[in-house]
């Protein structure tokens, strides 16, 4: 199958990751509150979930996929052009929930179109190199955002730059969406059978996460794939004690982390630091967890799972109030600099948590069910990203030092549980297969 493909799609992923942030930045020009913006966030997650299982379901069973990923970047580039016209907060809401219900619903079903008529031992590398033209294009669309303000803000205003880069960002969906469909195989044979199914998602469920992972609470890829094949009746008395425990500790620790992101952008903005500098922080943010996945792959291999886990934990459980202090600082430039480190230091712990946390619910899986345990983890990631993007905005509205410190209480409290496992040694799992 060619590759050609690919290359359109990830300009697609530039606008993904640009209106990841900008519709937010949106919503606080139009004033906005604390709460306002984690019922965005939520509503966002929630939409996306089902979208994912729904949008994944119909690719399994339709002869010819082209149309629902063209049609979905040009809903996405329609969206993207509309949401300048909008004047109210609620309205911001209704659209970007529709915005991220097509955004997750098209990742599954390009996950098939790259596997499609492909054999299985090619399978890693082929959703390995679309992993990597979407990481790449998020990171785009973040830097896209980071520049352009700083180069046209001043000439034009902030809320007429605001407006040109929504427009930007839907072209590049646009054209997205004209390349891949001018580009996109039409293979013969399509990915359908209970095996095949397991085998994609314990790939997405064990590799590693995009670039994207640091900000936003659940993957619907990794939903989609892992709780394709899941079997209720299987779960039942396989639950041991210790994996019950971790995955109490994942829903803590995540929705903490969703409550930090929800108002972040109103925290920052309310701080004086302007839309394209936020930009460039959640791109620091993100860099800092890609940077650390290999490494924390290694030490995976080596070290007990349960202190690397709880140490990462316990590093952004103190970075997250932090940040609410230096954003304080009085210094402009100091200010920057000071969130920047430590946003980089919370993504860094998302690289180390995201590669050791599915390394541990591997070890403590039962082998025989240990695909329908990995959809289950995957799942505590939409649910966290509901729940702590309202509770987050909700508490915000009190002041942002609330909201980062009951968000920290959270994350802290998961690494608590994970501390009082068992010592969850790296290495071999198992089933005799190198835990990843």
């Amino acid at each position: 199958m060619t590759d050609r493909w690919l290359y359109p799609w990830g300009l697609g992923s530039v606008a993904f990751g640009g209106a990841s942030l900008l519709v937010p930045l949106y919503a606080v020009q139009l004033g906005a509150s604390a709460f306002q913006l984690g019922l965005l966030a939520s509503a966002a997650a929630l939409a996306g979930a089902p979208g994912a299982v729904v949008f994944g379901r119909l690719a399994d069973r339709v002869s010819v996929r082209r149309p629902l990923v063209v049609g979905t970047l040009a809903v996405v580039a329609a969206c993207l052009a509309a949401i300048p016209f909008v004047s109210t907060v609620t309205a911001v809401v209704v659209a970007n929930a529709a915005l991220w219900l097509v955004i997750a619903a098209v990742a599954p079903v390009v996950t098939m179109v790259v596997v499609d008529a492909t054999p299985e031992s090619a399978w890693a590398g082929r959703i390995g190199r679309l992993n990597k033209f979407q990481g790449y294009g998020w990171a785009v669309g973040l830097l896209v955002g980071t520049v352009w303000p700083l180069a046209v803000g001043r000439s034009v205003g902030v809320e007429t730059a605001t407006r040109t880069l929504f427009w930007m960002f839907a072209a590049c969906g646009a054209v997205s969406a004209a390349g891949t469909a001018w580009t996109l195989p039409r293979p013969d044979d399509h990915v359908t059978s209970p095996r095949q199914l397991r085998r994609i998602g314990r790939l997405l469920a064990t590799s590693r996460g995009s670039i994207r992972g640091t900000t936003v609470a659940f993957s619907p890829n990794r939903l989609y794939w892992s709780t394709r094949a899941l079997r209720p009746e299987r779960l039942r008395e396989r639950f041991s004690p210790a994996l019950v425990t971790y995955l109490l500790a994942a829903a803590l620790f995540l929705s903490g982390s969703a409550a930090f992101w929800a108002p972040l952008p109103l925290a920052l903005t309310d701080a004086g630091i302007g839309s394209g500098p936020v930009f460039g922080l959640y791109l620091l943010a993100s860099l800092g967890s890609a940077v650390l996945y290999e490494p924390a792959g290694r030490l995976a291999s080596r070290y007990d799972l349960r202190r690397l886990q709880a140490g990462a934990l316990a590093v952004r459980a103190v970075s997250l109030p932090v940040v609410a202090l230096a954003a304080g600082i009085g210094i402009v430039s100091f200010r920057f600099g000071f969130v920047g480190l430590w946003l980089a230091i919370i993504g860094g712990t998302w690289g180390v948590m995201a590669v050791v946390g599915t390394a541990i619910v591997t070890h403590l899986a039962p082998p025989e069910v240990r695909g329908e345990i990995l959809g289950v983890h995957a799942a505590l990631g939409a649910v966290a990203g509901g729940v702590g993007g309202l509770l987050g905005g909700w508490v915000a509205t009190v002041g942002y030092v609330a909201a980062f410190v009951i968000a920290a209480g959270l994350v802290l409290s998961g690494a608590a549980l994970v501390l009082s496992l068992e010592r969850v040694s790296g290495g071999p799992s198992v089933d005799g297969s190198r835990s990843r």
